[in-house]
């Protein structure tokens, strides 16, 4: 899904780092944790998201976990490019062992994390870090990914509005984290923003869990200057969805 440069940029703008709250007319409101559950149905109860510095080169971690090793992971590079991953473990062998399906599913699992949940602002790449997070999968279902996902996302918006602050210019796409997340919870909390059904490629369900899928299939609202737009919106903003 296409994020909406507009709106993301717009609630950005509204964002205050030290109180890690939007300030509107009517007051501050944020993302919580209810939240990103409901959302997304990540869990946000379990062991907090840390790596440790490994003693292993990346390259060995790599070839260990995955089975093969890019070509430009060279010296202290800790990064993989998420394309590499969707070429290299494009096809699942139909004889593939046991070994093999893991580091598959080691593979996909790490272009999900580098290119939905944690996507840095590039969103072209993933650090090798969090393939030790997958390496064991029962310690990594024990893991409160929604938080982790909340955590770096607050971080990643106060980042931006101190790039807006200091250049005076919208933030495109230069912002990382899980941006659809944002975006979907913009949908939730102010209604009128949101996409029209009829102008969703599949009905927007009530009864669906988590509820992000409801807006999985959605289109942006199109107006003329999008920015300007959601601006005066929000400026004149009186009254919020309090409970998704």
């Amino acid at each position: 899904m296409n994020p909406d440069a507009s709106l993301i940029t717009a609630l950005v703008e509204r964002w205050r780092p030290e109180t890690s709250t939007f300030h509107l007319p009517c007051g501050e409101i944020t993302i919580t944790l209810e939240d990103v559950v409901t959302l997304s149905g990540l869990a946000i109860d379990g062991d907090a998201v840390v790596v440790d510095i490994p003693d292993e080169e990346w390259s060995a971690i790599c070839l260990r976990l995955l089975g093969r090793v890019p070509y430009d992971l060279v010296g202290g590079v800790a990064v993989v490019r998420i394309t590499w991953l969707r070429v290299e473990f494009s096809h699942l062998p139909d004889d593939a062992s046991q070994e093999v399906i893991e580091q598959f599913a080691r593979a996909y699992a790490l272009s999900l994390i580098g290119g939905v949940l944690f996507p840095d602002r590039s969103g072209s790449t993933v650090h090798l870090q969090y393939l030790l997070l997958i390496e064991d999968w029962e310690r990594a279902g024990g893991f409160a990914w929604g938080a982790a996902v909340l955590s770096y996302l607050y971080r990643e918006m106060g980042r931006s509005t101190l790039h807006i602050s200091h250049t005076g210019t919208s933030l495109a796409g230069d912002l990382g984290g899980w941006v659809a997340l944002l975006q979907f919870w913009a949908w939730e909390r102010f209604p009128h923003l949101a996409p029209r059904d009829s102008e969703t490629r599949a009905p927007a369900t009530e009864d669906a869990h988590p509820r992000g899928l409801r807006w999985l299939s959605a289109s942006s609202r199109q107006y003329g200057d999008q920015l300007f737009q959601y601006k005066l919106w929000f400026d004149a903003m009186d009254t919020v969805v309090v409970s998704i």
